[in-house]
Formats: structure tokens, sequence, C-alpha cells
């Protein structure tokens, strides 16, 4: 699969080809959470509408909810103005997290008081 060369020609990737992605739940708006996507991964992604990421540590591509069942099914595709972070619209099926929490960004940070 092959990315459309206009899409690829805005993307800014980092040296090992990466770019951040993050899904954004479409009912909610809620950050659900970020992973990484090469060229390959993004068409796939556009292509199928199932959410499809690059891991690191492992090397491989993989599919949300592939061996979960908390699958992410995909509406929109957005690029930042920069071309170096993917918003993905999904709707999201079960947990997003890997812990098992609906979404990865739900601890706090405390910020100091402020000051008037």
């Amino acid at each position: 699969m092959a990315l459309d060369p206009a899409i690829a020609a805005r993307l800014k990737r980092d040296a090992a080809g990466l770019v951040a992605a993050v899904a954004q739940e479409r009912a909610t708006g809620a950050v659900l959470m970020m992973a990484w996507m090469d060229d390959e991964a993004l068409a796939r992604t556009l292509e199928t509408r199932r959410a499809t990421y690059y891991s690191r540590s492992r090397k491989q591509y993989w599919v949300k909810g592939e061996t979960s069942g908390h699958t992410q099914y995909v509406h929109e595709v957005r690029l930042d103005c920069d071309g170096d972070t993917v918003l993905l619209v999904v709707d999201q099926r079960g947990a997003a997290c890997h812990t098992g929490t609906h979404t990865c960004f739900d601890t706090d940070v405390l910020l100091p008081s402020e000051q008037v």
C-alpha cells in the first residue's frame, strides 16, 4: 500500500520516518491515546478506516483492537499545520489504553495556583 504522494509530501517525519498520531473520540471529543505512524500505517488506516499504528519497540504494524477487540473506526484524518502530527477522529469500542482505561490521558497533573 502506498500513501498518496500529496499527503506524503505534507508529512514531517522524525529520523525514524514516523509521525505522532493522536486518537480523539468522535462522540465526546476526548483525547484517547497517542501512538506512532509511518507512511504505510497511515495508508493502511486511510484504506481500511481501521486505526493502524507502528510499534517502535516491536518494529511492526498493529491494528487497534486486533487482539483486544477494542477497536477504533476512523471517521476523519487530519494533519496539523506543521505536518508532524496526525489526528484520527474515531469511534472507540472498549478501552483505548493498554491499561484497560477508556483513555490514556486520565491522569491529572496538578498545576501551581495562579497568582493574581
